[in-house]
């Protein structure tokens, strides 16, 4: 795979990388399948083409994802047709202000033998799958929310100082309702900063709508099942990594990330507004999605217009304003769109 750039020299893949040739043959053929995947998941939920791609680079970098939007706009459903797509077992927990940690990890219940001895025995929590959608995970009080940190950075679920594993690959993808709703709690910070991407879900185009209530009248899309496997998808992450990147993308991709920051920046609109910018997981995730944007467009090195086209989903919910930011009518998505155009 030899790839010419104008700048800088490609930063060679890790040490114990398979030969070029090979990930990109692997590359190609699960590239060609996330295709096929989102044509159909595009021919069931009609006018979210921009949502689904995503969603598709989310689950290829080995992430997870928070979906913004009102109700009814096929939140739920785009996460049961991903589960299809993948052929991922799939497991729904819808979060209410009354739901427990427990009620998603599992808890110990108390077994007697015949002989009258009595033990714990653990019972897993519907966490334990291998794609979860957290519903409306915003009505569930911080506690409740907090209890997904761990499995979502580490795979595993602790319970009374013993580890438990989770399936592979495991992603979660939550659902929000807006913060202005009834009823709703703001995630903590360091449970948004786990999700690799926010990804908002708007009102479908007149067309698409016309094409909803269609399905409705006249009967849903066929959905064709599973396009690629558990297998494929776990390998893709490892795959992405061995991809060769600039030396010049990478500068940019942490100029763009310490530019979001006040303390760093260069653009007044941040040091004004911005009270806290987004980490170094930031970063890590838009080299990742970028990768996965290339693959799923064809090509095995990432370049600038990638970057930039995920950014905006990367940077959104790992920026906090002042208050006197919203006071005066800027927004997180004004001040990522000045980073994007600069």
């Amino acid at each position: 795979m030899t790839v010419i750039t104008t700048n800088h020299l490609l930063k060679a893949p890790a040490v114990d990388a398979p030969p070029a040739s090979v990930v990109a043959e692997q590359l190609d053929k699960i590239a060609a399948a996330l295709n096929a995947a989102e044509k159909q998941i595009n021919q069931v939920i009609l006018g979210q083409e921009a949502a689904v791609e995503l969603l598709l680079l989310t689950i290829m970098a080995g992430g997870h994802a928070l979906l913004v939007g009102a109700p009814g706009v096929a939140k739920t459903s785009m996460a049961h047709n991903l589960a299809t797509a993948f052929g991922l077992q799939f497991k729904r927990v819808q979060f209410t202000p009354d739901l427990m940690p427990s009620d998603i990890l599992g808890s110990e219940v108390l077994d007697q033998a015949a002989d009258g001895r009595r033990s714990f025995r653990f019972l897993q929590g519907p966490v334990f799958c291998q794609l979860l959608l957290a519903d409306e995970v915003n009505r569930a009080s911080p506690r409740t929310q907090s209890a997904l940190l761990q499995a979502m950075q580490e795979g595993v679920v602790t319970v009374a100082g013993v580890d438990y594993p989770l399936p592979r690959p495991f992603h979660v993808l939550a659902t929000q309702n807006p913060l202005e709703m009834e009823g709703t709690y703001p995630l903590p910070e360091a449970q948004l900063d786990r999700f690799l991407v926010e990804i908002p879900i708007g009102y479908p185009g007149a067309a698409a709508e016309l094409g909803l209530l269609q399905q409705t009248a006249f009967g849903q899309a066929e959905f064709h099942g599973s396009t690629v496997s558990a297998e494929q998808l776990q390998q893709l992450p490892r795959l992405l990594r061995f991809l060769p990147v600039s030396e010049a993308l990478l500068e940019e991709i942490v100029a763009l990330v310490r530019n979001a920051r006040p303390e760093s920046s260069r653009l007044d609109i941040v040091k004004r507004s911005v009270r806290w910018g987004p980490g170094p997981r930031a970063s890590q995730a838009l080299l990742l999605l970028a990768r996965a944007r290339a693959v799923l467009d064809g090509r095995l090195t990432p370049a600038r217009e990638d970057v930039l086209a995920v950014a905006p989903y990367v940077l959104r919910h790992r920026i906090a304003l002042h208050y006197a930011a919203h006071a005066e009518g800027i927004t997180v998505a004004d001040v990522v769109a000045k980073l994007c155009s600069g």
